[in-house]
């Protein structure tokens, strides 16, 4: 199987409930029928205007038989969750009245408000919002997961036929979310990595963080980010596999390694790696994409104390089946 069909067997035989925030918007009706039908979650959540949505569901000929419809407006659930969120952000110095007015405005909120609620175990968004937009309800109301301030996002890459990584599966980050990130950012990163690796790949993490420099190969401020990161991953998370800095080559060839890191338990056989910034994460996973014929899924988002993921607004129907395939499967650890 290749990773989605193992993420699909994965989220079938644990299904779990998934609320979509966009329930109007035509991918994300057709997309939770399948994943009904294929019992891909236990619930499917759609919300929105009942009637908006019912009337778009006619207009794609799709049935909303075994799918929730919740509209946020009319729910009995609204005065509950709004004097919650305003318990959340009042001490940010906003008034009840204007707590309301951020939260009812628009239903990412209301999805994350689900799962801190646990009514929802992942949350899936984006066809017709903008990034920041569900990354502001996922921070200001799911929070960041114990001891990571950061969230991030990573791409699995698979290259068919070849042994990197995890029988030709690896994990990139950060390649989408944050785009100078500090060394303690940068730790974050490299902790949430690790665990993506082991809900993804099913392997034990081997992480190495990566540079334009080997192990003191350069002196450079640049480097100097990336060390300092190195030292706080290791106070965090004493038994994780993890080094640095280093470059690319370093990091996947045993010949290299031996010559510029020998004695790394990281060197020449790294299964995430981590980009020193947004720029090289970026560049680095479409290169591999374009010029050695990887496959890329994502970016995934980490680092949340319950799993939601950012949909690019020109996904397909596809994207949407698959993304909350995988967001499901995350929410398994949590």
């Amino acid at each position: 199987m290749n990773f989605i069909e193992e993420m699909r067997a994965k989220a079938k035989a644990n299904p779990r409930k998934l609320v979509l925030p966009e329930g109007y918007e035509p991918r994300t009706l057709k997309a939770a029928r399948i994943l009904a039908d294929e019992k891909l979650a236990s619930v499917v959540t759609l919300l929105g205007q009942k009637s908006q949505i019912e009337a778009e569901a006619g207009k794609q000929g799709v049935s909303l038989a075994g799918l929730v419809v919740e509209e946020p407006a009319t729910s009995p659930l609204k005065k509950e969750y709004v004097d919650d969120y305003f318990d959340l952000r009042k001490a940010k110095g906003i008034s009840r009245e204007e707590a309301e007015k951020i939260f009812m405005g628009d239903t990412q909120h209301w999805g994350a408000m689900m799962m801190r609620k646990g009514r929802a175990d992942a949350m899936v968004s984006g066809a017709d919002s903008e990034t920041a937009k569900v990354l502001r309800a996922a921070l200001t109301i799911v929070k960041t997961a114990p001891g990571i301030k950061t969230a991030s996002s990573c791409f699995v890459m698979y290259l068919p036929g070849t042994k990197w990584g995890v029988e030709g599966h690896m994990i990139f980050a950060d390649c989408a979310v944050v785009p100078d990130p500090t060394p303690e950012q940068l730790a974050d990163i490299a902790l949430s990595s690790a665990e993506s690796c082991r809900t993804f790949l099913k392997a034990d993490p081997l992480v190495a963080l990566l540079s334009f420099s080997t192990k003191g190969s350069a002196s450079h401020a640049l480097v100097d980010k990336v060390t300092a990161a190195l030292k706080l991953v290791k106070e965090r998370n004493p038994g994780l596999v993890v080094d640095g800095e280093m470059q690319a080559d370093a990091a996947l060839i045993a010949s290299v390694a031996a010559k510029k890191a020998p004695g790394s338990p990281v060197a020449g056989k790294a299964n995430t790696l981590i980009f020193p910034d947004l720029q090289s994460g970026n560049i680095g996973y479409k290169l591999v994409q374009r010029f050695a014929g990887a496959e890329a899924y994502g970016p995934f988002l980490q680092g949340f104390a319950k799993p939601v993921s950012d949909l690019s607004r020109g996904c397909s129907v596809d994207d949407v089946v698959n993304t909350s395939v995988v967001t499901l499967v995350q929410s398994l650890g949590k």
